[in-house]
């Protein structure tokens, strides 16, 4: 039986209030958390197991959170704005950051989380010990184009559109568009990660699947060739979008390793 300890909370801004969960190991070798950031259908419920492993192999606290509009925060009736990766850095975490007292701190993010990880790291170079970068989208391409469109067509099915609610209750329809509606929008066809990366000194490790639906490889690689500090990136044949899913031990271990490499001697 896992000896990580998991605390939940809710955390006011001035938006609403966020959701909070926190999972901390019985030995911890530094407070600086890892902080969580959940893809464009994502919530904390849906990391699973994935945070209290983090927590046993890192041995430092892990925290995730709703963001607004998704799982258990507050609802939004508006969509988020072009702008929405950037705000989540420069609105959102900076009152996160505040309430739960935190200082230096790590980030995991995924899918679009990576990009919000890596706009994060820009802009709090001084206090971010480092960053994993799964999956992140780095620009808009063909293929992410293609795989919501496809996503879209195939959450007309009710069915498709419960497994969202499982998550988001009566969000989920405003947490499908805020997705689809934006991403496939004319307005936003031009977004770019890369003006971002080089103001991002962090160790950072990237890991993208070969596979992986929502972006090619071109994404992994532009992040990995315009941050500024220590990169490590792995591409991972025969894996998709979500490869701490898919592959959970394969990329607990990348993750350790890297955390290892470049974090130690800083502790």
């Amino acid at each position: 039986m896992s000896k990580v300890s998991v605390t939940d909370k809710v955390v006011s801004i001035s938006e609403g209030s966020l959701f909070v969960r926190q999972w901390v190991p019985p030995t911890v070798l530094t407070k600086d958390p890892l902080i969580l950031l959940h893809d464009s259908l994502g919530s904390v419920e849906q990391w699973r197991s994935f945070p209290e492993q983090l927590a046993e192999r890192l041995s430092c606290p892990v925290i995730a959170y709703d963001r607004m509009g998704f799982g258990k925060s507050t609802a939004r009736s508006a969509l988020p704005s072009q702008r929405f990766i950037e705000e989540e850095a420069t609105v959102y975490f900076p009152q996160l950051r505040k309430e739960l007292g935190f200082n230096r701190f790590a980030l995991f993010g995924h899918s679009v989380g990576g990009g919000m990880a890596l706009e994060i790291a820009a802009h709090y170079p001084e206090f971010c010990t480092a960053i994993v970068s799964e999956s992140a989208q780095a620009f808009v391409e063909d293929r992410t184009i293609d795989g919501i469109t496809k996503a879209k067509v195939a959450f007309q099915n009710e069915e498709q559109l419960n497994k969202l609610r499982k998550w988001h209750g009566d969000k989920a329809e405003w947490v499908l568009h805020a997705w689809t509606d934006v991403w496939l929008s004319k307005d936003f066809e031009n977004w770019q990660l890369k003006p971002a990366l080089s103001n991002v000194t962090s160790p950072t490790l990237v890991i993208h699947g070969e596979r992986d639906e929502f972006g090619s490889v071109a994404f992994p690689n532009l992040i990995a060739n315009n941050v500024r500090g220590p990169v490590k990136e792995w591409v991972l044949p025969g894996v998709g979008h979500v490869p701490h899913r898919e592959n959970p031990e394969l990329i607990l271990n990348l993750v350790s390793e890297f955390f290892a490499d470049y974090l130690q001697t800083a502790r």
